[in-house]
């Protein structure tokens, strides 16, 4: 299972925060991990090797991110809180050869802030819950070297991630990042792990990279996977109406270039073999991306 963290303990945590007068801040979403046992999972669920370099997203006092500097080549933390660096500074000491911290919001990352550096291959991290969902699928679309996202979110996020179609947790979010990446695995973590305990229950969760193949084998261009999410966001834009009146509202409500795609939807539909008085949970990934397809083409005609 490989080495952990001798932070990952109340009385531990309790005192590295006191000895740099902080607390744990409620708007950046911090719940700092305590349960040395959860580490190790998330490190095993990672499948970390030498090799690996990581990228870690909300380090906090660097409990999680002690055991991935044990496990990988090199580990890549970003951290919007001012107050922590320093901390990190204290706690990772024995690593920091091998860490690098870029301070700002995860949201804000630019590639440009990954170069010096090889780029990461593994997501591993305990994310603030605000922004779970939005990162995971925003990286996994910029950031092409990941590979793998082994990451802590709300037990509802997770699974909206590993949500099938035909349930009620299958929504634009699971199309869209299905697209990029399968579920590969996950276990529970309940609120008693963490300090303070969150007022929801939680999960880690493992994505793979998987690209969508066409039929010659070949991964899909990325601009017909950009054509697929669109018409994704239209499938739900109205979750309870057909598909053809959801996408009606959706592309009324994108300017010029989307009032025009409005009266062609019905041959969208046909090109794409998909009755137009289903709803969008009813369809499959490999519907979406039909549809991206016939998207594209009607765009390129008008």
């Amino acid at each position: 299972m490989g080495s952990v963290s001798s932070l990952a303990n109340l009385s531990v945590t309790r005192q590295v925060l006191a000895d740099h007068g902080l607390s744990a801040k409620y708007s950046l979403g911090q719940n700092f991990l305590v349960n040395e046992a959860i580490v190790a999972k998330i490190v095993a669920l990672a499948e970390l090797e030498g090799a690996d370099n990581v990228l870690e997203i909300g380090p906090g006092i660097g409990t999680l991110t002690m055991a991935l500097l044990q496990n990988a080549k090199h580990v890549t933390s970003i951290e919007r809180d001012t107050d922590l660096p320093a901390v990190l500074a204290e706690t990772l000491e024995p690593w920091w050869d091998s860490f690098t911290l870029i301070q700002k919001d995860a949201l804000d990352l630019q590639l440009a802030d990954l170069d010096g550096q090889d780029a990461p291959n593994k997501l591993v991290a305990n994310l603030p819950y605000a922004v779970a969902a939005t990162v995971v699928l925003d990286y996994f679309q910029r950031i092409e070297s990941l590979d793998s996202a082994t990451v802590m979110v709300q037990k509802e996020v997770a699974d909206r991630m590993a949500a099938e179609p035909g349930t009620k947790n299958y929504g634009a979010y699971t199309v869209k990042l299905r697209l990029y990446a399968q579920p590969a695995g996950r276990f529970p973590v309940s609120p008693n792990n963490f300090f303070p305990p969150p007022r929801v229950d939680s999960a880690v969760i493992r994505l793979n990279r998987t690209p969508v193949l066409d039929e010659q084998g070949k991964p899909l261009d990325g601009e017909v996977v950009r054509a697929a999410c669109a018409m994704a966001d239209a499938a739900f834009a109205s979750r309870r109406k057909t598909l053809s009146n959801s996408c009606k509202t959706y592309f009324a409500g994108r300017g010029a270039g989307g009032a025009a795609v409005g009266p062609h939807l019905p041959d969208l539909f046909e090109q794409a073999g998909i009755d137009p008085k289903r709803r969008g949970e009813t369809l499959s990934l490999a519907e979406f991306v039909n549809m991206g397809k016939a998207l594209l083409a009607l765009q390129q005609g008008l």
